[in-house]
């Protein structure tokens, strides 16, 4: 693993390096610009970024007016305020117009840390993948954020992108194959499979080499894209391996854990673990305190495969 490198840093570089290839794309902020780095399109680009203040509502209707004029907009704020305070005019602006929005929302997740529990969202891939024809992307490094977003901002509807506040290992390739809606199996294994979402994912690649030692072969997979989530890769796991457990730093009511669950009841019954944010709110604290205390790391991963082992 290489340096550690937020992905709400690679979305606002990937933000100027588009934007210089394709003069129809718009940024839009709600008054985080610094924090969700679309400052730096501000300052390329300042007639094709707009900062709407402290109204994400406003915001995201105006994003979907602007998409629906033929724009491609990247709409951002926290990830909480995102899903939260502007769900209902996402759901009906943007999802059900399939207007060319991309809701890149930063700051998801316990790793916000001491902005606390008001801040900390474990309900947003939940919330968003219940919307129709939502693509929904959770990128685990810089180098997957970069790709994905590239990919989002190419295609055509609306898609949800979650990024994080902390920095976090880059352990993808430059020149990785990271496809939309296609999983990345990171490490082979035989005995239990453990499938990952964002964060998460360097979490399940250590706890994977600690159970290594101890005799245990783990499978690792990548799920950057939540939805279309990857049923193949899911399937496959689910006949090959003895049982499936997910990572995620998001609640496990919803999350990626229903997800998968969705896919292996219906196609192909095990046994399954969730590691995640239990039934419960956050608190401020360091994001390193806050995952070890609500029980998502590379330790809980461990325990999780030997409980189904």
């Amino acid at each position: 693993m290489a340096d550690k490198i937020a992905t709400r840093e690679a979305y606002g570089k990937t933000l100027v390096e588009v934007g210089a290839e394709n003069p129809n794309l718009i940024v839009m902020d709600a008054d985080l610009s610094k924090s969700t780095k679309t400052h730096d399109f501000a300052v390329a680009y300042p007639d094709r970024f707009f900062d709407m203040g402290i109204a994400e509502q406003n915001m995201y209707g105006a994003a979907a007016g602007l998409a629906l004029s033929g724009k491609v907009v990247c709409a951002s704020t926290f990830a909480m305020f995102a899903s939260g305070r502007a769900f209902e005019i996402i759901r009906n602006a943007i999802g059900y117009t399939g207007a060319n929005v991309k809701v890149c929302a930063t700051h998801a997740g316990i790793t916000v840390g001491e902005d606390g529990a008001s801040h900390q969202t474990f309900e947003d891939i939940a919330l968003m993948r219940t919307i129709p024809g939502m693509t929904v992307v959770n990128p685990s490094d810089a180098v997957s954020a970069r790709l994905l977003l590239k990919q989002v901002i190419a295609m055509d509807g609306p898609a949800y992108v979650r990024l994080g506040r902390a920095s976090v290992p880059v352990f993808y390739d430059e020149n990785a194959d990271i496809t939309l809606g296609k999983a990345n199996e990171l490490r082979p294994g035989k005995d239990v499979t453990v499938i990952a979402t964002g964060i998460m994912v360097a979490e399940a690649m250590e706890a994977a080499a600690r159970l290594a030692e101890e005799g245990i072969d783990v499978r690792v997979i990548d799920i950057h894209t939540i939805k279309p989530i990857d049923k193949d890769a899911i399937i496959k796991a689910a006949k090959e391996t003895r049982g499936i457990v997910t990572a995620e730093e998001h609640s496990i009511i919803g999350g990626l854990g229903g997800a998968v669950a969705e896919v292996v009841a219906q196609n192909c019954p095990v046994k399954m673990a969730m590691v995640g944010q239990l039934d419960t709110f956050g608190e401020s604290g360091k994001p390193d305190e806050l995952k070890e205390k609500y029980g998502m790391t590379a330790a809980d991963i461990v325990s999780a495969v030997k409980r189904l082992y």
